[in-house]
């Protein structure tokens, strides 16, 4: 079984060549940001994910979390890697001053985050729904909940978590019916949450849970919905823990994988009510939750590229230690490491393709976040096109990449010892949670595609036409053929946001139907785009005699990689996506 090694060398390149740092220095209270320090948080972040996190991977897969009596113990050495986590600093690096954060932005959180995903999915989950609940009551908490919460969630002295589904509710959240009774100052609140993660551990003293609940007059559907907070135990005037609420777990789900991150059933209010405390106002709960929700859905992408990069380089290193056949380049000779096969070669480009492709596009999407959260509205603009393709194609392609994971290692892939598999189960759910593919897909022909009538769509191509640009500018032949790929790729997207823009009111079903080919489409188009910017600095870098050498020559071949395998993919989804729904709409119902 590999170890796991920070891809420092290629979240550095993306820092330098992709994104512009100073202009992220120059937003109001960044101007410390410098390239110097971001280096230096990505080299500890490095350094704990390799030594502490990672190590825990396996056993926390193996020996999971346990339940018993309503408490649950965590894999051995979560907890400890929890408190050295804490006291680092990490949890509270992209938090503001204010409340006891860093206030560092999203540049540099999200590769951190990606390096702590990579090193251990399943102990990075904590934080991360604790980051979503704290951004939630930033925006739109009392200062009284402010005050009693946010220093200690910050600090990471106490988490948070997400409560949104129930068993008959799944993504139909008008469906919810847990309760929240009004009393004095607070409600009492009855109802069952299920998938709650870590909605229950032994890592802190206090959980905060935000939860979505009726009121006894709330109107039907989504527009009745509310958010409360529902501490775990209830906080004093003083800040002191209080009483145990009325909050309860009632079990853990065994799951296919994650198996070190307990999920939890949830139980509010078996004997007198949970006392939550309402968030905002009345009846604006589900916009609410959606501050954390499109928060976590771009950390899932995120994930999505740390399981990935996980997968790639056991498989790499496999690779290189198997030996088994000729080298076709001399069939006489000795037997050599599968690496110099064709076919492997293909298939650990592919892994190493897609994953740089999309944390490039990852970070460049930091980048945005970064500008939006300023109160640049081309940038926020921007940002919600761009997070459900994000979520959905990097969380696809991450079950492509750990499967060629275990294709890689063969037979022994499919042996739970060597971890190939382990990459593989954790990755599954990442295309399921905070809204499956076709949820993001779903989102994207609607809201983020139709009702503006392709504009952002627009404006996202004609900087990828920029590109194209730039790289026919070049006498390289690596350059010439990505410009080729991309601008025939380009072209198709053009082609399929006009046809989603011109019938989705007209041809709604239709238009479902080609959902997350069309997302899928935009992934694959938008992951071109950033492997092409690579692509080119790379080039230049070659031509200066600047950095290594040899990792530019790889991201320039990767580049080329990516253009004939992956963008060619693109025209047969144009395909699906105008002239493939008939099949799917006709099928007898009957007959499934």
């Amino acid at each position: 079984m590999s170890t796991f090694n920070a891809p420092l060398d290629d979240i550095r390149f993306v820092l330098s060549e992709l994104l512009d740092v100073p202009a992220i220095q120059a937003l109001p209270g960044q101007s410390d940001t410098t390239i110097e320090l971001i280096d230096a948080v990505l080299e500890e972040a490095g350094k704990f994910s390799t030594q502490v996190l990672a190590p825990l991977n396996r056993v926390g897969d193996v020996e999971g979390s346990q339940w018993h009596d309503g408490e649950v113990t965590t894999a051995p050495g979560f907890k400890e890697a929890y408190r050295q986590y804490c006291e680092s600093g990490w949890n509270a690096l992209p938090f503001p001053t204010q409340w006891g954060g860093q206030g560092l932005p999203a540049i540099v959180s999200s590769p951190v985050s990606e390096l702590v995903m990579s090193a251990n999915l399943s102990f990075s989950l904590c934080p991360m729904l604790t980051s979503g609940a704290v951004s939630a009551l930033l925006l739109v908490g009392s200062d009284q909940l402010k005050q009693t919460f946010l220093p200690k969630m910050v600090s990471g002295e106490w988490t948070g978590t997400m409560n949104l589904t129930e068993p008959q509710a799944g993504s139909d959240l008008s469906l919810v019916r847990t309760r929240a009774v009004p009393e004095g100052d607070h409600y009492r609140v009855f109802g069952q949450k299920i998938f709650i993660t870590y909605g229950e551990q032994d890592f802190t003293d206090n959980i905060v849970h935000l939860v979505l609940a009726r009121l006894p007059d709330a109107p039907e559907g989504v527009k009745g919905i509310s958010l409360f907070v529902v501490p775990k135990f209830l906080v004093n005037d003083d800040g002191s823990l209080g009483a145990r609420n009325d909050v309860r777990c009632a079990s853990l789900e065994h799951k296919l994988g994650i198996h070190a991150s307990p999920t939890a059933v949830l139980n509010y209010g078996e004997k007198d009510g949970a006392i939550g405390y309402l968030v905002g106002e009345a009846n604006r709960g589900l916009e609410y939750m959606f501050i954390m929700m499109n928060e976590a859905r771009y950390f899932v992408g995120v994930q999505g590229i740390a399981i990935s990069e996980r997968a790639y380089q056991q498989a790499a290193a496999y690779a290189h230690e198997r030996m088994q056949g000729r080298d076709l380049a001399n069939p006489k000779g000795p037997t050599a490491p599968i690496a110099r096969q064709p076919d492997v070669r293909r298939m650990l480009l592919t892994m190493r393709a897609i994953t740089e492709a999309n944390r490039a596009l990852s970070m460049s999407l930091a980048s945005l976040l970064d500008h939006g959260h300023a109160g640049n509205k081309d940038a926020q603009a921007l940002t919600e096109f761009l997070v459900p393709i994000h979520k959905g194609w990097a969380t696809e392609a991450a079950n492509e990449v750990t499967s060629l994971g275990v294709q890689v290692h063969g037979g022994m892939g499919f042996i739970e010892e060597t971890g190939a598999a382990q990459h593989l189960r954790d990755a599954r759910i990442t295309a399921i949670y905070e809204g499956t593919t076709a949820i993001q897909a779903n989102d994207l022909i609607g809201r983020k595609t139709a009702r503006d009538q392709g504009a952002v769509a627009a404006a996202l191509i004609a900087q990828m036409r920029e590109a194209i640009a730039t790289l026919d500018a070049s006498t390289d032949a690596d350059l010439k053929v990505i410009a080729q790929r991309l601008r025939a790729a380009v072209a198709d997207f053009e082609v399929c946001v006009i046809h989603v823009a011109t019938n989705y009111m007209t041809q709604l079903q239709a238009v479902h139907a080609g959902s997350v080919p069309y997302l899928q489409l935009a992934g694959l188009v938008c992951g071109g785009w950033q492997m092409a910017r690579a692509a080119h600095a790379a080039r230049r870098r070659l031509d200066a005699n600047e950095g290594d050498a040899g990792f530019n020559t790889a991201k320039l071949k990767t580049a080329r990689f990516y253009a004939d395998h992956l963008l060619t993919r693109v025209s047969g989804l144009r395909e699906t996506v105008l002239n493939g729904a008939s099949a799917v709409l006709e099928f007898p119902e009957d007959r499934f």
